[in-house]
């Protein structure tokens, strides 16, 4: 009887052993799980901050064109873009600084040749962004003005390059005018953005004539 009841005890004692021991396995397995998923989450919050923060910042966006520079024109000149980022251009530069008035493109291209960022915005941009732009082009080799009909509200150009934004505050844009501002690809990079063979007037005050078509033949 006793035999019997200590072998009953030590019975039990295991059972008990092994519930406890099943119970610890899984507590380990819910601990390790739970870990596991907080991991997974961070990876996945990082990678997607990552991710984001590269879509938002990166240069992948600019457009090219291959110009050449040194080419004038006197007359006005119909630009593939909008606004142009290179070609042909009138002979004098547009002086670099911040304009509330649209600029001959053929001015303004001309600066570009000279390693400037011109950035044009739509006119009805709210003031507060316009404000926001005026800060941005107020450093050198900067060029600032309203442009009617733009494909997005804010364009930045370089000579031969270009990038659209939907905002005033892009991070994009002062990557842009870090990399592109007198860039390697700047046709006559050192040349003045200024100086006596520039102009300091808008469009409406600074009219560049319409090309003279080439009169018609007539037979004898």
């Amino acid at each position: 009887m006793i035999k019997e009841e200590a072998r009953s005890r030590r019975e039990r004692l295991n059972q008990m052993r092994e519930q406890q021991k099943r119970r610890e396995r899984h507590a380990g397995i819910i601990m390790w799980g739970a870990g596991g998923l907080v991991v997974l989450l961070l990876v996945g919050v990082v990678g997607f901050y990552l991710v984001n923060e590269r879509a938002q910042t990166s240069l992948d966006s600019v457009t090219s064109a291959k110009y050449a520079g040194g080419s004038h024109k006197e007359t006005k000149i119909k630009y593939a873009e909008n606004p142009p980022m290179g070609g042909e251009h009138n002979s004098v530069w547009q002086r670099c600084g911040i304009y509330d008035e649209p600029v001959n493109n053929e001015n303004a291209v001309h600066s570009l040749e000279h390693g400037a960022v011109w950035i044009t915005y739509r006119p009805d941009l709210p003031k507060d962004q316009v404000e926001t732009l005026k800060k941005a082009a107020s450093s050198d080799y900067m060029l600032l003005s309203p442009y009617p009909g733009l494909p997005k509200p804010v364009v930045l150009s370089s000579w031969n390059k270009q990038l659209q934004l939907d905002s005033a505050d892009d991070p994009r844009l002062a990557k842009f005018v870090a990399k592109y501002k007198n860039s390697p690809e700047t046709p006559e990079l050192g040349a003045s953005c200024e100086g006596p063979n520039s102009v300091d007037k808008p469009a409406s005050q600074n009219p560049i004539p319409d090309a003279t078509p080439a009169p018609s033949s007539s037979a004898s």
